[in-house]
């Protein structure tokens, strides 16, 4: 087995091309605004073309249309023409709100999501940081984004948005379990909640096919892991089927029926910020990050997490709805006890082979 490569956060490459000592506080502290601030504009700038613009033109392939096409080349200045109009828009606050709780619901939902990206490795040495506990942090700051959903929807002072935040609970309480035990599933394998070390450890050769060497991508290593880590995560972002939180057909928009401006922004944003971070996470555990053959590591991870977001369209596009029973059953019934088998299987394979 080949050694473990040393990471280099961003912020001290960032240090090091200005000359300056990465040891000293403030030092630290520029450069990692610095580094955030370029991994959050480029995520924000993807979520703007991917979300707003890519969304429409993937449903519309889905159904025969064209979507977009009249607001610049391919419809593209459509992203700067919403985001005015909703910016623009006046914020209605209803009466009977929660007022504390209704304005912080779309900073936590939103937050959440960019917070998880501080220890994703999108490329060579392209990593905020890298603590021991990479993994455990992630799944920890992702899972902040349900008290945001609940507190939207029992400070909206409406029976529907009040529905849609109980149903989101409830959806993510029965699939963070079997998303986090499947993730450990990967840990057992990697020997390492660090992010870093998972990545490198997949890129071992798995086996060789007619001269070509296959990865050991934990995706080709345990194919089932890979599969209910998908299903889950899919839950996690609400897509079809697992979209009931908002559930249009049935509560209106559900915990964000009474958010409007920059509110709605917000929540917006971290809806689909969270659909990129369930993309990182499983190019991160499941298919190698960064590694790749030609192109740069980078182009291969943003590659990797937009085939999830890809995925996820498709899903909501092609896959009914599950009712509320449904969807609780799956996720207690099924996904954890399917959950619960691959982690104790890995773990025999694991100290058998071991």
């Amino acid at each position: 087995m080949a050694p473990l490569q040393s990471a280099t956060p961003f912020p001290k490459i960032i240090a090091d091309l200005l000359g300056l000592d990465i040891n000293e506080t403030w030092v630290i502290v520029v450069t990692s605004i610095a580094a955030a601030g370029v991994i959050a504009t480029v995520l924000l700038s993807m979520t703007a073309v991917l979300g707003i613009w890519g969304k429409r033109k993937i449903t519309a392939a889905f159904t025969d249309r064209i979507a977009v096409n009249r607001h610049g080349p391919y419809g593209l200045l459509i992203i700067p023409a919403d985001a005015v109009r909703l910016l623009s828009k006046e914020l209605i606050v209803p009466e009977g709100v929660d007022r504390p709780a209704w304005d912080l619901a779309p900073l936590i939902i939103a937050s959440s999501a960019l917070l998880g990206f501080a220890v994703i490795p999108f490329g060579n040495n392209l990593q905020l940081a890298d603590p021991e506990t990479g993994l455990a942090y992630v799944f920890a700051v992702a899972s902040i984004a349900s008290a945001g959903l609940l507190m939207a929807g029992y400070a909206s002072n409406n029976k529907f948005s009040f529905l849609g935040g109980l149903r989101a609970v409830a959806q993510n309480l029965a699939y963070e379990i079997p998303l986090v035990l499947t993730g450990a599933s990967v840990v057992i394998f990697a020997g390492s909640l660090q992010m870093s070390t998972i990545v490198e450890m997949q890129r071992q050769t798995l086996v060789n096919l007619g001269g070509v060497p296959i990865p050991s991508w934990y995706a080709f290593v345990n194919p089932f892991a890979f599969v209910l880590f998908l299903v889950a995560n899919l839950a996690e972002v609400g897509r079809n089927p697992f979209d009931i939180p908002e559930a249009p057909t049935e509560i209106v928009a559900g915990y964000q029926t009474e958010y409007s401006s920059v509110y709605f922004v917000l929540i917006y944003l971290g809806e689909f910020i969270h659909i990129f971070l369930g993309g990182a996470i499983i190019a991160t555990i499941f298919l190698g990050g960064a590694s790749g053959p030609v192109l740069p590591g980078v182009v291969w991870f943003f590659a990797k997490m937009i085939a999830v977001y890809l995925f996820t369209q498709w899903a909501r596009s092609a896959i009914p709805r599950l009712r509320i029973d449904q969807l609780i059953q799956v996720g207690w019934k099924g996904m954890l006890v399917l959950s619960f088998a691959n982690l104790v299987l890995t773990a025999v394979i694991v100290g058998v082979v071991a």
